[in-house]
């Protein structure tokens, strides 16, 4: 690994770890204060600097501080939220992430079911008060009494055109982007110590430049499958996914042979990564809230107009960034679509016309998305 010296080779980054632990601890007790008090928010950057964290260009620094926050967050310490369990478990099944989706899709869908329509491409959208029409580029269109939208993009266009509090909304919150790049080796020829799970790297020049490394060559994984894959988030994610495979396996490589040794680190046998950013269904991974946007400023995002619904991992408020975020507001706007057909509990979502800086406490409530207690963190004791 590489630090501002140009070592290579291993290090120990055991003490910038605690250093960053006990930052984050009294960041922590921090954010609580400005939460109980309803005081101006900062940013995760602001109050581990106050805590007496400054990696400022210290690469050993700024590789621990991406391995404690943007490998979880997909982007450097700006933003303003964290409530997540401690436990970050890494999933491999191999039937694919589809098998979960056609899974849920057979308790309601039928084989070769016309009501899902697959490779349909949406270009724009009406609705009002009676429901909505979609219109889709191969010339077609369905007219339904509600509909739920989730994508956050500009390839759609409405009419009439969102108001204003709800294009504010989506136009708050950004789309981080995550990327995943994995190598396979011969796996006679492993280079690295499989009884580690990560390897971390401080690149001398740039923050966040292939900086964590993990074995799928491992007991509770693929032992024997010569697996290994690195992550990049945000700027570099952009980088490696609008560059052709051979210019990244070459990057990754020459940062492999830095630090394990160029005589060590043979061609890889397979070598495969998506691009997130350039998926027109995605246009990244995950959504993020950003520094000074409060709950009222998040509903906006959540609250349905007209007979138009919208959910998504990013109108969770609990939850955003995750699966379950996801599950949990598409239960929840699914219900509520449900009770409008049945006509009962006929109740829309609260928004605000009018914004505050700050979310008073009475705001902490399940009208807003808010169900778990504001209290409870799964941070560094």
């Amino acid at each position: 690994m590489s630090t501002n010296s140009i070592k290579t080779g291993a290090v120990n980054f055991t003490g910038l770890l605690d250093d960053f632990e006990d930052a984050y601890s009294t960041f922590e007790q921090d954010a609580g204060y400005i939460l109980t008090q309803n005081l101006q928010d900062r940013s995760v950057r602001s109050g581990l600097s106050l805590a007496g964290w400054k990696p400022k260009k210290d690469a050993a620094a700024q590789a621990v501080e991406w391995w404690e926050f943007d490998w979880e967050y997909a982007s450097a310490p700006n933003t303003t939220f964290y409530q997540f369990s401690d436990q970050n478990n890494y999933v491999f099944d191999e039937r694919g992430f589809s098998a979960f989706i056609k899974g849920e899709a057979s308790s309601f869908l039928h084989d070769k079911d016309q009501r899902l329509l697959l490779n349909t491409v949406v270009t724009n959208l009406s609705y009002d008060d009676t429901g909505v029409t979609v219109y889709n580029q191969d010339g077609s269109c369905i007219q339904a009494d509600y509909a739920i939208w989730v994508l956050q993009s500009d390839d759609i266009s409405f009419d009439p055109e969102l108001p204003s509090w709800k294009q504010e909304g989506i136009a708050t919150f950004s789309m981080g982007t995550y990327t995943k790049i994995f190598l396979q080796f011969p796996p006679d020829q492993v280079f690295w110590n499989t009884s580690y799970q990560f390897f971390l790297y401080a690149d001398p020049h740039e923050r966040g430049y292939y900086p964590i490394f993990q074995s799928l060559d491992a007991e509770g994984f693929l032992p024997g499958s010569g697996i290994i894959f690195v992550t990049v988030v945000q700027s570099q994610s952009y980088i490696v996914e609008a560059q052709d495979d051979e210019t990244t396996k070459a990057e990754v490589l020459a940062v492999l042979r830095n630090m394990f040794g160029a005589d060590r680190v043979p061609e890889p046998i397979a070598f495969l990564y998506p691009r997130w950013s350039l998926e027109a269904w995605a246009y990244g991974s995950y959504s993020s809230w950003p520094v000074g946007t409060s709950l009222a400023m998040h509903q906006n995002l959540r609250a349905n107009v007209d007979r138009l619904y919208f959910a998504g991992e990013a109108t969770s408020a609990e939850y955003y960034g995750f699966l379950h975020g996801a599950w949990f507001e598409g239960q929840a706007v699914g219900g509520m679509i449900a009770d409008l057909v049945k006509k009962v509990n006929l109740t829309e979502e609260v928004h605000y016309e009018i914004l505050h800086g700050t979310t008073p406490d009475e705001q902490y409530d399940a009208a807003n998305g808010w169900q778990a207690s504001t209290f409870l963190t799964y941070g560094f004791e």
